[in-house]
C-alpha cells in the first residue's frame, strides 16, 4: 500500500496526490493508493493515519508526505516501521504553524479549517527528535523552498537517501520529474 499524506491546507485533490495516483494507475496498482483527508487536528489525523496503516504490514507499507503530511510520515515510520519518501517536510511545524491560527482555506477545495492553539501541543507530541533507521527514509528537498529551510531538512534526515532539488520550491511544482523515483523507493516498479 501507498499512504500518502498531504500537507497543511492541502486535500487528495492536490498536484502531487494526483500524479502518484495517475503513476500508479497506469502501473495497474491504484488499488494500493490511499489518500485520506487529514484532519485540521494533528492528534485525529494521527489517529486516522494509524489506523490506514494498521491495513498493511510495516514490510508492504510505504507512507510518501509532502510538507506537514512528511512530518506525519515521519511519525508513522518511526512507529511502526514503514519506508518514508518525504517531500519537503515540516520540521517544526508546532513553531512554523503559529502564524496561521483561525480559520484558513483548504487548497483545492471550497472548504475551510480552524486552525487552534492547543494543536501546536498535539504536533509537539507528534515530534520525532531522532530517526532510527535511516534506510527506511528518501528525503526530496528543494533550495528554492519558501516556507522551510532545505538545510534543516537535510541535518534531520543526514543519514537517509536524498535528492537536493536545486530550486523548485515548496510545492514542488517539478514534482513529476521525481514521481518514478519515489515510486521505486517505495517498492513499486
Amino acid at each position: 500500500m501507498i499512504l500518502y499524506l498531504h500537507g497543511f491546507r492541502s486535500s487528495p485533490a492536490s498536484t502531487k496526490a494526483q500524479l502518484l495516483r495517475a503513476a500508479l494507475a497506469a502501473r495497474g496498482r491504484l488499488e494500493d493508493f490511499v489518500c485520506p483527508q487529514l484532519p485540521a487536528s494533528p492528534r485525529a489525523a494521527a489517529q486516522l493515519i494509524e489506523a490506514t496503516a494498521r491495513l498493511e504490514a510495516p514490510d508492504r507499507l510505504a507512507v510518501i508526505g509532502s510538507s506537514l503530511g512528511g512530518f506525519y510520515a515521519t511519525w508513522l515510520a518511526e512507529r511502526c516501521g514503514c519506508r518514508a519518501a518525504l517531500l519537503n517536510p515540516a520540521i517544526r511545524p508546532y513553531d512554523d504553524l503559529r502564524d496561521y491560527l483561525g480559520p484558513q482555506p483548504v487548497y483545492f477545495s471550497a472548504d475551510t479549517v480552524d486552525i487552534r492553539p492547543e494543536y501546536m501541543d498535539e504536533l509537539r507530541a507528534l515530534d520525532t527528535p531522532a530517526i532510527t533507521r535511516p534506510e527506511r527514509y528518501f528525503l526530496i528537498a528543494a533550495t528554492g523552498d519558501e516556507l522551510i529551510d532545505w538545510r534543516e531538512m537535510a541535518a534531520k534526515y543526514a543519514d537517509c537517501r536524498q535528492r537536493i532539488i536545486e530550486g523548485s520550491d515548496h510545492v514542488l511544482g517539478d514534482f513529476a520529474q521525481y514521481v518514478d523515483e519515489v515510486l521505486a523507493f517505495c517498492g513499486v516498479a
